[in-house]
């Protein structure tokens, strides 16, 4: 059972696995640095702890960004889009957002 405040809790539009994606913006430059997906407990974990917590499609666990990297994410604002279906994250990254290596998960393949 999850402790989100029920008020957000009921705004949130999630799909059939009862996750929301998260988009992750740094807060400096206005980059868009990664997409994560988040259930109702990740994002409050995520809003108790100020640090960027995801489910794992992959693994099927929680995550904190950063927590086996040290490549962490300080965050510093969450905002829900108008229809309740995406969550917006803005956050001090520190290191790389990707798992590659890179800046963010959206550097390596510009298709237009």
């Amino acid at each position: 059972m999850t402790s989100l405040d029920p008020a957000v809790a009921a705004r949130l539009k999630r799909d059939g696995a009862g996750l929301v994606p998260a988009v992750v913006q740094d807060a400096s430059t206005g980059a868009v640095l990664m997409l994560g997906w988040m259930d109702d407990e990740a994002l409050h974990r995520t809003l108790t702890t100020g640090r960027g917590t995801y489910w794992s499609r992959s693994r099927q666990e929680y995550w904190v960004k950063g927590e086996t990297s040290g490549h962490t994410q300080a965050v510093r604002e969450v905002r829900l889009d108008c229809d309740g279906d995406t969550i917006l994250l803005t956050v001090d990254q520190h290191g790389p957002a990707c798992h590659t290596g890179d800046t963010t998960c959206f550097d390596a393949d510009r298709l237009l």
